[in-house]
């Protein structure tokens, strides 16, 4: 795109607003017809599934190439038109040709194979738009490394195979529910996007303020209070947005000026928030529909339930939030002792304390029916999961809940009139359905095809008045916002899922990564770190997990390993949503920054830092599969071994946070911070030596006696400068 504009096109568009006027009602109209189409589609099908995704990626390519806003020259958009054109051509062909194209038998047409074509590079740029140049990167090297001109050259270890031809790679990559519309599309079709649009409704009905100002109310007073509140916030809207830089996003324009109004530094402030929201998709019972994958990507017989992955994955999410937690909270303590010493000395007196940044929130009522949405919404869905409603069946149940609170509520901006017309056409809509379509809507259903067509008509009505106070349209856009980039990766990874099952690689990772856990399991897990760490950069959690359950996940299903299929794919998740916060490429970091004003590279290295334990955990969990309340055959942990494990765990958080932060009850000397390094290490590290058959270890018992001599040291040591 070219630095200057002419000046007649500049002129014009001075002149003529109403061009991106228009564009933006379409791509609104778009996104709106995005969320119904998902809404009924999943729970009342109607299409094949290779049509039911192309219609559903159809709509992500396309709100992709628009954009969220007007490009900035007319070429510009008169280019993102072609493209969203061509996407819904492309699209549009696979709905008319799904079952004619299952009877060629891989026989393609001359249209077949174009249409494919171009529709992969629409996917590839799509991807480019959505997460940026490395995941389409690795897709053109999976295209290239599966083509037979290169396949059959390749040296031994880039695993060499016989490769297919370019007929054969479209037809796999697009023509096939193996490719592009295969698993990973079939997720974010089935799980992701509606939740999605169940965060999106939250938001709408104020549950998010409201999450964050019961936050405040807790801990606003205290020490780093609103560090703190940001890793409590950050990890209950995590849980459901499950995306890392939109979490930072939301919470962090309100935690990151308050966390500098008590002294943070801008890379601290945007390093915590980092650090908590990419943990975010690590909490039950949502995981930001992670969960959910799991019960689709485990191969285990029997299948894997989800009360299993919650129960496995609850502590191990505690656990990390417990550890930035006490990292700043020791953090904060150091900075109000430095500032209390430093006023001493200046005027001879301690000085008081100073009066945090004032609130937002403070007259956020705990009780109220914010809250009442926020735990209802949740709590219903918890229970809908647990009473055994499908993933989608469940989260869509909830976000009608969710909905009506809206429709409730008088601070959502209605007036009684119109939230009462709302309901009343709410009703009106399912009724006519299930009368409708009696043979396809139940009663069941009615409420969600209700929803479905409410969600139209208030979107039409807002355009039209100022009914709502946007916050409708708001609802829709967030939803786009959110599950556009999520459908363009997922297209992507699906040219590379696709691409594995054909090539050498899907065998040849596994071959050779099984054989180093014969030497040392700990030297394999550190392999299958670093390829998680790579292949995860720069993704959503969810894309990170597909892909990376995709190629390393095979390791885990040889014996050889040892390690409870769970938590190996508990494992791949970790590390595949540790990559936001691990330099050079940390996303949430990168968006953390620029709400703080810092430097991006110590932004990222904060992060790190203090997302460090979710570095350790897996290790943790995989030695000590007790603290994910399992034991090393995958079945029920026996409860002290569950004690102990988690007693041993909360050692060597408390060291690690107390070394990395230098506070202990009070500063530490670099003599001490060593010690408590030495500490959690000792906890944190695997040890068969049980005591009395707990999961705590004499070398456990080891560092919990460094950790005591180091806070009984510091307790009573004469102040030091550090």
């Amino acid at each position: 795109m070219s630095q200057g504009t002419a000046p007649d096109e500049t002129d014009a568009s001075a002149r003529s607003p109403e061009p991106a006027g228009m564009s933006r009602v379409v791509r609104l109209l778009i996104a709106t017809a995005l969320a119904v189409y998902v809404l009924i589609e999943v729970s009342i099908p109607m299409l094949p599934p290779l049509a039911e995704l192309s219609v559903f990626g159809g709509f992500g390519l396309v709100l992709c190439f628009l954009g969220t806003k007007p490009a900035e020259s007319r070429l510009a958009r008169i280019t993102d038109c072609a493209l969203a054109i061509a996407a819904a051509v492309c699209c549009g062909y696979l709905v008319m040709q799904s079952e004619a194209l299952g009877q060629r038998a891989a026989l393609y047409t001359t249209p077949d194979l174009v249409m494919g074509g171009l529709g992969m590079l629409l996917v590839l740029e799509a991807a480019r738009r959505s997460v940026g140049w490395s995941l389409p990167i690795l897709a053109v090297l999976f295209l290239l490394y599966a083509h037979e001109g290169v396949a059959r050259s390749l040296p031994d270890w880039l695993f060499p195979h016989r490769g297919q031809d370019l007929q054969a790679i479209v037809g796999q990559s697009w023509l096939r529910s193996e490719g592009v519309f295969g698993t990973a599309m079939n997720v974010m079709f089935r799980y992701v996007f509606l939740f999605v649009l169940f965060g999106a409704v939250l938001e709408a009905a104020g549950a998010t303020a409201w999450v964050i100002g019961v936050a405040e109310r807790l801990f606003g007073k205290r020490a780093g209070g609103p560090a703190k509140v940001a890793v409590l916030a950050s990890g209950l809207m995590g849980s459901l947005s499950g995306s890392a830089v939109a979490n930072a996003a939301t919470t962090g324009t309100f935690t990151i000026p308050l966390m500098r109004g008590i002294g943070f530094s801008p890379a601290i402030a945007a390093g915590i928030e980092a650090a908590a929201s990419s943990g975010g998709a690590l909490v039950p019972p949502v995981m930001g529909a992670g969960a959910y994958m799991m019960l689709e990507i485990i191969n285990r017989d029997p299948p894997v339930r989800f009360l299993e992955i919650v129960q496995a994955a609850i502590v191990p999410a505690i656990l990390y939030y417990l550890s930035i937690f006490l990292l700043v909270h020791f953090y904060a303590r150091r900075i109000d002792e430095g500032r209390a010493e430093s006023a001493t000395n200046r005027d001879g007196q301690a000085a008081t304390a100073q009066p945090a940044a004032p609130s937002q929130t403070e007259a956020t009522a705990v009780f109220s029916l914010e809250g009442l949405t926020f735990v209802g919404a949740l709590g219903g869905l918890m229970a809908l999961l647990f009473a055994g409603f499908s993933p989608f069946r469940a989260v869509s149940i909830a976000t009608c809940f969710a909905m009506a609170m809206i429709l409730v509520n008088p601070r959502t901006g209605g007036s009684w009139i119109s939230r009462g017309a709302a309901a009343a056409a709410w009703a009106g809509l399912s009724m006519l359905a299930r009368f409708v379509f009696p043979q396809q809507i139940g009663w069941g259903e009615a409420p969600i095809a209700g929803l479905a067509g409410l969600l139209v008509v208030l979107v039409v009505v807002s355009l039209m008045t100022t009914l709502w106070n946007g916050r409708i349209v708001s609802l829709v856009r967030t939803t786009a916002v959110g599950g556009t980039p999520l459908v363009a990766a997922a297209a992507c990874v699906g040219i590379i899922i696709g691409l594995v099952s054909r090539t050498g690689i899907g065998t040849g990772v596994p071959a050779a990564i099984i054989p180093l856990a014969g030497n040392s399991l700990f030297l394999a897990l550190l392999a299958i770190m670093g390829c998680s760490l790579v292949l995860g950069m720069g993704l959503p959690s969810a894309v990170s997990y597909l892909l990376l359950a995709t190629i390393i996940g095979p390791v885990f299903t040889d014996p050889a390993l040892g390690v409870p299929i769970l938590a190996a794919h508990l494992f791949i998740f970790y590390f595949g949503m540790m990559a936001m916060v691990t330099p050079p490429v940390a996303l949430a970091a990168y968006a953390t920054a620029s709400i703080a004003g810092a430097d991006v590279m110590r932004a990222s290295l904060a992060a790190f830092r203090f997302s460090l334990v979710g570095f350790t955990l897996p290790y943790m969990f995989v030695y000590r599969p007790a603290l994910c309340l399992m034991n090393d055959d995958g079945g029920p942990a026996a409860p002290l071994a569950v004690v102990g494990a988690v007693a041993a765990a909360i050692v060597g958080i408390v060291a690690l946070a107390a070394g990395m932060a230098g506070y202990l009850n009070a500063r530490l000397s670099w003599p001490m911070r060593l010690v408590c390094f030495a500490a959690a290490a000792c906890a944190l590290a695997p040890d068969s030596l049980s005591i009395l058959g707990s999961g705590f270890s004499f070398v456990d018992l080891a560092g919990l006696a460094m950790l005591v001599g180091v806070s009984f040291a510091a307790r009573w040591q004469p102040r030091v400068a550090v």
